[in-house]
């Protein structure tokens, strides 16, 4: 049997190298990785990270290249190689564009596509922009739907989706987050803790993430505001470090808000392995992020999202995560409450997490053989 992995960013790079990593020591199973290198740097380190060395690199990514440009680029380029390998299976993560447009380019030429990840849903197809869509032309084009979890099912069988079709994995990230959370701790954030004097009898690190599309602007600016207000009543008590995103729309006003503070902390764009490890040693993290809610929450760290909607509301009722939008006041009061009552925190910390138990990749191998057979 013949498989495919396509991906492009980091987040799906992450998620699949398990799943990768699995394929490939499968006998019965021919497995070839192309990438499109949607996001050329950041998909790179996580390679790197994971040893894997793609078979197909689209290398698509441009400057200030609009998603219908970069659209149209990978449908253009994923066809020969289609042509070329001729997979059975082709697995597709998540709710990038290169999700979309792969899957699209397989339903063309009859191929079968299994979809990491599938049946997550705010509802709003604006919200997170433009990935709800996304992920729902995969979800029609797909011919296996391996979902995270139960709530993700359901959302697929609310759709029309047969049952049959659909098969609950865990969530591959938690793969993932085990392997390099094993490993040992990079030396420039140990230094950087020391530089920052956080640590047990310490300070407190707060770890800020936030790139979404549908954030940029003013959303952006009042969240800015609201963590440049916290750093100033936890000056004493904590460090802000915020590894900032490389999109332009992200690093003006980060930079114009939060650059001068002196216990906030703007770090270039890290890689996974400095990500995780920044997580294991955070108090609290604030992100407006899809990966970081279910990475941070597994590693028994409080997080408040700051968007208005979620596609992980399993997180939410779990316990794990809280929405608390892009409102300055509401920031500031959420994270204050859980920093100063420890009753507060220590239920958030100890709630139960959702996602995953690690064994992800090896369920979606056997989904494949599974569906295969019948």
């Amino acid at each position: 049997m013949r498989v495919l992995s396509v991906f492009g960013t980091r987040p799906e790079a992450v998620k699949m190298a398990p799943v990768v990593q699995a394929l490939a020591a499968a006998p019965d199973i021919e497995s070839k990785v192309c990438v499109t290198a949607q996001h050329r740097e950041m998909l790179d380190q996580v390679l790197q990270v994971f040893s894997i060395q793609p078979h197909f690199d689209l290398d698509l990514m441009r400057p200030d290249q609009c998603l219908t440009e970069l659209a149209a680029e990978i449908l253009l380029h994923i066809n020969p190689v289609l042509k070329e390998f001729k997979p059975d299976w082709v697995l597709v993560q998540g709710d990038t564009t290169t999700v979309m447009a792969v899957s699209l380019a397989c339903f063309y030429n009859r191929i079968h596509v299994g979809h990491v990840e599938a049946g997550l849903r705010t509802g709003n197809r604006w919200q997170p922009f433009p990935e709800e869509i996304n992920r729902k032309i995969a979800g029609v084009t797909a011919d296996l739907h391996l979902a995270p979890t139960e709530h993700a099912r359901r959302n697929l069988l609310a759709e029309g989706v047969a049952d049959w079709r659909i098969v609950v994995t865990g969530n591959p990230v938690i793969d993932a987050l085990r392997q390099v959370a094993a490993l040992p701790v990079p030396a420039e954030i140990a230094k950087l803790m020391d530089r920052l004097e956080i640590g047990p009898g310490r300070k407190k690190l707060i770890l800020v993430t936030a790139h979404r599309r549908e954030n940029f602007g003013e959303p952006l600016e009042e969240a800015f505001s609201a963590l440049k207000e916290l750093a100033h009543v936890y000056r004493d008590q904590a460090q802000f470090v915020y590894p900032v995103h490389l999109n332009p729309n992200v690093q003006e006003p980060a930079r114009r808000i939060l650059n001068s503070i002196d216990n906030f902390t703007l770090l270039p764009a890290q890689d996974y392995l400095a990500m995780v490890h920044l997580m294991k040693k955070s108090t609290l993290v604030l992100t407006d992020s899809g990966g970081i809610q279910e990475e941070a929450t597994s590693l028994g760290i409080p997080t408040l999202v700051m968007r208005s909607t979620t596609e992980r509301p399993e997180g939410v009722e779990a316990g794990v995560l809280k929405l608390v939008g892009t409102d300055r006041e509401i920031i500031v009061r959420e994270t204050r409450h859980l920093l100063d009552d420890p009753r507060a925190y220590a239920a958030m910390a100890s709630a139960k997490n959702p996602f995953g138990d690690g064994q992800a990749a090896g369920r979606i191998l056997q989904a494949i053989r599974d569906f295969q057979e019948r």
